[in-house]
């Protein structure tokens, strides 16, 4: 075999290897962060039509979204609007959570720690009553798949399809699920908590057990 010839396979080899290394980290990243790790231009599959959803969201039974509340509210979240899955209404999100004491907590359908949390929330919800309102965003384009898995858990919190994780992009959430924010009545963020719970308990002492005005406001 004549040297350049020689060569000219070496480099293929290695130009083959490289694309199949690049391929498996690629495939790997995608895998470790879900489905739709990449972002989405979208907030649902074109499949998730409003007949095709209908019947999931029979099944899921969720409670509806919140009606807006008073003030402008957050901030950082205003002009964000996003389906409420239990119903396919649109919330203007910042007017949703006006005046509100808020935990959201940011989940998918395809995440193992969020569905262990997600009863615990419920629980935690159901605890607080009136005094917090508990709001899940499910970050995935698949809302179908969201409202069954919330059916399969026995959950029926109200929940904002997020598909294109807008809300964790405005209030600048880790890239990690689950995730909880803890926003305060004057649409102030208290708390960011890129982690899992386990139980009622646990969410009640890192929210805290009454979240009020950021220091040297009015209360």
């Amino acid at each position: 075999m004549r040297t350049s010839t020689r060569w000219t396979v070496v480099v293929l080899v290695v130009m083959v290897a490289l694309g199949w290394a690049l391929w498996a980290q690629l495939d790997d990243d995608t895998s470790s962060t879900g489905p739709s790790s990449l972002n989405s231009a979208r907030d649902r599959r074109d499949a998730d039509t409003a007949e095709a959803l209908s019947g999931p969201r029979a099944v899921a039974d969720l409670r509806p979204c919140p009606s807006p509340g008073a003030g402008p509210g957050p901030e950082a979240l205003r002009g964000i609007a996003l389906e409420c899955a239990g119903d396919g209404a649109t919330v203007d999100v910042a007017k949703t959570l006006a005046g509100r004491v808020v935990v959201l907590n940011l989940w998918a359908y395809w995440c193992a720690p969020c569905a262990e949390e997600l009863p615990a929330m419920a629980e935690y919800q159901r605890r607080m009553g009136s005094a917090v309102t508990v709001l899940t965003v499910h970050q995935d384009e698949s809302e179908t798949a969201a409202l069954l898995r919330l059916a399969e858990l026995g959950v029926r919190l109200p929940t904002l399809q997020d598909g294109r994780r807008l809300i964790a992009a405005a209030l600048r959430v880790p890239n990690v699920m689950p995730a909880t924010v803890v926003l305060r009545a004057d649409g102030s963020v208290a708390d960011v908590l890129p982690r899992s719970f386990t139980s009622a308990d646990e969410i009640a002492a890192a929210v805290g057990p009454e979240v009020g005005p950021r220091t040297g406001e009015p209360g």
